[in-house]
């Protein structure tokens, strides 16, 4: 079975970086990414994420979300043309008018989107999960919402591997999940729901007995992993949050990159 897991263990100045200093450019890069809705603009903050992702030596994983990057674009070029009604007429289909900066505002949207997939993939690729605990711990949040969110990213991957093994042990007693349209593909897919929901129902309580049995929540504790913000931390996180304010900036004051100014 093909390895689910996003950290890549490459080495990269991304990956030195402090978890604390990553987390705060990763939001940047989300405001970065929404702070433009023209196509250009907004394909430009998506050709620099995948930059950063080629720094980051984490293609890879950008590339295995290719069809969900490619839906994002699609649905969203398909959606918003036929519920924003602004600008220029462009076409009629059927009762409904499709305006040329509708589809502009729905294709960015759409790029928006997949620059901030990219960036969630970059910070997952470069940041351990015990990283992204600690560096939670030492921003103040409260153990348990740090803990929340640090199982949340151990159990997708868990998850997502049983999946595949029920997926894989079905196929191999002759169930053919690839013949037929796309519905009839979701069809056939709809009763491995049950076995999937039950293992992950399973292994969520094995968890909540794993941690009652060791005290969880009773104890004062300790951090095994000690963290530091070094210089290269603040310039990076300080050179992301100038990134994000500037495209603010750009956008409120100058009107940069609007395609439709109220959105």
């Amino acid at each position: 079975m093909a390895d689910i897991s996003l950290y890549l263990d490459r080495g990269t100045f991304l990956h030195r970086l402090d978890p604390r200093a990553k987390t705060g450019a990763t939001l940047s890069l989300f405001i970065v990414a929404v702070a433009f809705n023209h196509p250009l603009q907004a394909a430009g903050v998506a050709c620099a994420m995948v930059l950063l992702a080629a720094w980051a030596r984490c293609l890879r994983n950008v590339w295995r979300v290719r069809a969900v990057l490619v839906l994002l674009v699609i649905f969203s070029l398909v959606m918003w043309p036929l519920f924003l009604r602004q600008g220029t007429p462009l076409m009629a289909v059927g009762p409904v008018t499709v305006h040329t900066e509708s589809v502009l505002y729905g294709l960015a949207t759409g790029i928006r989107l997949c620059a901030m997939v990219m960036a969630g993939i970059i910070f997952l690729s470069s940041t351990m999960v015990e990283e992204f605990a600690a560096g939670l711990r030492r921003l103040g949040v409260p153990f348990p919402v740090a803990f929340a969110f640090s199982t949340a990213f151990r159990m997708v991957p868990t998850v997502l591997a049983g999946s595949a093994s029920v997926v894989q042990a079905q196929k191999s007693r002759g169930l053919d999940l690839e013949s037929g349209n796309i519905f009839a593909r979701l069809r056939k897919h709809l009763p491995l729901l049950v076995p999937v929901f039950v293992n992950a129902i399973r292994t969520t309580d094995l968890l909540a007995m794993a941690l009652e049995s060791k005290g969880f929540g009773s104890k004062r504790r300790t951090e095994y992993l000690q963290l530091r913000m070094k210089q290269w931390d603040w310039v990076a996180l300080l050179l992301a949050l100038g990134t994000a304010a500037a495209a603010v900036a750009a956008r409120r004051v100058f009107g940069f990159g609007m395609v439709l100014p109220r959105l």
